[in-house]
């Protein structure tokens, strides 16, 4: 059902990694060998119509790309994503870059994804292609999102309408609301679809791990259309009350060097420590959702360590040890 829009996902997935990994600029012709998915393209002019749309979304999602050559005998340009300006950002995200976050999460946690992003990598390197070694990894595997996610992310794609059966705050009642989905972002550790509301009328936004069941598609694509001058992050912020919650808790942490920025955006450093004859810095962090933050420092691997408080240490040891496949302890 989604096949279509998980493939075009996954191939610009491994086009911003394969941009990001080089210091080169890549032809199109040369991105079309290297990247997973063009090579399906029926003809050079398939191709470039292909190649058009992805660049054209990953500059609406906030991505920079680059434009040049590597001498004056190039002849024609290439492309490039320059590192410092994807990877630094404010602490709050912006919509923009919550889109391309959730462009870049959505299909972590496949193993499909990780082949091909190792694939690509490899490709790049056969093909003389200098390769960033130094640099800390670009893709995080292993980030968990809700099961509405993709079936929502793709009805955006598709600009068609959806129904799905929605448990309010402090309810067990279960209501059935018809939406015509404008986007998906993350606000404050949770993921919400933002759009217009057939039911009451009006824009209204859900929060995804309130969604019961399966995601169903409403009528035809194409029937969707997304107001231009709409701030889903602002639209969010705004519908869950517009003011700052205080933070319930504050965990110290352990990141090792060069890992984890996003870890490293929100944290305080306040020190260093060595972990099995691993360098980091010791860091405080302010919880506002203790259980989605230990789904997200899970996520990160053995990059982040909790060492307090011992509640969220032990969650996100359960989430490691479930992603790895061990048994829990009895």
């Amino acid at each position: 059902m989604f096949s279509v829009s998980t493939a075009r996902a996954e191939r610009l997935v491994n086009l911003v990694l394969a941009l990001l990994s080089t210091r080169q600029y890549l032809t199109a012709e040369r991105i079309r060998g290297i990247v997973p998915g063009y090579a399906d393209a029926a003809s050079d002019e398939a191709f470039s119509r292909m190649f058009e749309r992805d660049k054209t979304e990953l500059r609406e999602l906030g991505i920079p790309l680059e434009v040049g050559r590597n001498s004056v005998f190039d002849p024609s340009d290439g492309y490039r994503i320059a590192r410092r300006d994807y990877e630094l950002g404010e602490i709050e995200l912006a919509p923009d870059e919550a889109a391309a976050v959730g462009l870049a999460v959505r299909l972590w946690d496949s193993p499909e994804l990780t082949g091909q992003a190792q694939g690509a990598l490899v490709k790049l390197r056969a093909a003389g292609v200098e390769v960033d070694h130094t640099a800390p990894p670009v893709v995080e595997s292993r980030v968990r999102t809700e099961p509405a996610f993709s079936p929502l992310l793709a009805a955006v794609q598709r600009r068609q309408a959806v129904c799905f059966d929605y448990r309010r705050s402090g309810s067990p009642e279960r209501l059935t609301r018809t939406l015509e989905p404008w986007g998906v972002v993350s606000w404050r550790a949770r993921w919400y679809v933002v759009g217009h509301d057939r039911d009451r009328g009006a824009p209204r936004c859900f929060r995804l791990s309130r969604i019961v069941g399966e995601v169903r598609t409403v009528g035809a694509p194409g029937e969707v259309d997304r107001p231009a001058d709409v701030n889903l992050l602002e639209f969010v912020a705004g519908s869950s009350g517009g003011t700052e919650p205080a933070p319930v808790a504050t965990a110290k942490l352990w990141i090792a060097d060069r890992r984890a920025a996003g870890v490293r955006r929100r944290a305080k450093l306040t020190g260093r420590l060595t972990v099995d004859g691993i360098e980091g810095d010791l860091a405080e962090l302010e919880l506002y959702y203790p259980e989605s933050a230990a789904d997200w420092i899970a996520g990160h691997g053995p990059d982040v360590l909790v060492l307090e408080p011992d509640v969220l240490a032990k969650a996100v040891h359960e989430r490691l040890r479930a992603i790895t496949g061990e048994d829990a302890p009895a």
